[in-house]
């Protein structure tokens, strides 16, 4: 599943709004590969002692592309969430050493159902998801993260679509 424009819109726009770490990283959204997001971020304001990215930026860069690639596959099925990252591990290869990618892999159609229709009938649901960081030279980090989304309206739809 590949998202529509005006959801990429609305998912910068979100990030802009609602996550001020975007703008002081330097965080873009690029797009959506096959249902996974990918976000971008220059080396200068991620920069370390060492003059490479600082790991806490590769860590937030690759949390928020999990993150929206979740935002993004609720939001296609007409449902609004607020999504949190539960618990991650973070392996680090090499260093990064300039500007940056984050590429979430698509969770396939079964674990995206999933947690469609758990959120819808439960109100909640827990989704994992494996990001890859790379730069010029290549992969650099990957990144493995399981997210709970909820309901915005915190509401349990009882409906039979739901149960369906």
């Amino acid at each position: 599943m590949t998202a529509k424009p005006d959801l990429l819109r609305a998912l910068r726009a979100k990030l802009k709004r609602d996550m001020p770490i975007t703008r002081a990283l330097g965080i873009r959204v690029v797009g959506n590969e096959g249902g996974g997001l990918v976000l971008s971020s220059p080396l200068e304001p991620n920069i370390n002692h060492k003059g490479t990215a600082f790991a806490g930026s590769l860590n937030a860069t690759a949390t928020l592309a999990g993150w929206g690639t979740i935002w993004l596959a609720l939001r296609e099925h007409g449902i609004r969430s607020h999504v949190v990252i539960q618990d991650s591990t973070v392996h680090y290869f090499r260093p990064v050493t300039g500007d940056f990618t984050a590429r979430c892999k698509a969770p396939s159609a079964t674990a995206i159902e999933r947690l469609v229709k758990s959120v819808a009938k439960k109100g909640r649901g827990r989704i994992e998801l494996d990001v890859t960081v790379a730069d010029a030279s290549g992969d650099a980090v990957r990144f493995h993260g399981r997210y709970v989304a909820f309901r915005a309206d915190g509401g349990k739809d009882t409906s039979a679509r739901a149960r369906g």
